[in-house]
């Protein structure tokens, strides 16, 4: 298993077919982001959270997603401006290990960026979630995308604030909190430089009207603040400084 070319992709087309063919060409030809899980996400009794849809901004479509840790790594992408396309559970993975047997492994997360490449995820919800299995599993899939140019990560848990933070945010993250026309302006000019968020918000106007604009601006990158703590009326808000919001939210 020492070359891409023996990686097979199975996925659903968009007639609900299952198709499995070289994973080199279904990389380079196949819309994975606009394709259904190719397999259900598993219910696990007992367990306070399974698996629902998450509407993206970034698509404006519902994403699958299979659990609590899934849905905050949704967030982090949903965010992300060279992020362009999401996907739950799009593709399977099939090769043969040393010993000749056929493995499988589906990824949890398909991201589309703007160059074209993509990142392949899976969001445990600890470093040591889905066992040895899951170990070799990831460097397979690692080695399968990059053969093509593209990635793969076991995306690390959120602390708890930024995942609260950004579950905040996303609340806010649909067109319709964008505000009445002239708001949005009124809001940025309002944090031209950095300023606590109520104080900005006041100066903006009324800020049972403002600050769902001021979070929708947030949530977008059209404005920063550091999200690594829990926000409040007193955290410091600025403009977008150009720099790509890092994982927990924060520029820099």
């Amino acid at each position: 298993m020492d070359q891409g070319s023996e990686f097979e992709a199975v996925f659903l087309d968009p007639v609900g077919q299952a198709v499995q063919q070289r994973w080199a060409d279904a990389a380079m030809t196949v819309a994975f982001e606009d394709l259904p899980p190719v397999s259900a996400f598993p219910v696990v009794p007992g367990r306070r959270w399974g698996p629902g849809l998450w509407w993206s901004a970034t698509t404006g479509r519902h994403v699958a997603a299979g659990s609590n840790a899934m849905r905050a790594q949704l967030m982090v992408l949903d965010r992300d401006p060279d992020v362009t396309g999401l996907a739950g559970r799009p593709v399977r993975l099939l090769w043969r290990n040393t010993r000749g047997q056929v493995r499988s492994w589906v990824p949890q997360l398909f991201a589309r960026r703007a160059d074209g490449t993509a990142l392949l995820a899976d969001c445990p919800s600890h470093p040591e979630a889905g066992g040895e299995r899951a170990v070799k599993a990831a460097q397979a899939v690692a080695q399968a995308c990059a053969h093509i140019g593209w990635t793969y990560q076991r995306l690390a848990p959120l602390d708890e604030a930024a995942a609260a933070n950004l579950k905040w945010l996303a609340g806010y993250r649909h067109p319709r909190n964008a505000g009445r026309l002239g708001l949005m302006p009124a809001v940025l000019q309002a944090f031209t430089r950095p300023r606590p968020l109520l104080e900005g918000a006041v100066a903006a106007g009324d800020p049972v009207e403002v600050l769902p604009v001021v979070f929708h601006a947030l949530w977008h990158g059209h404005l920063t603040a550091c999200l690594d703590t829990p926000l409040h009326e007193r955290v410091l808000v600025g403009p977008w400084d150009g720099e790509v919001p890092n994982r927990t939210g924060s520029a820099g």
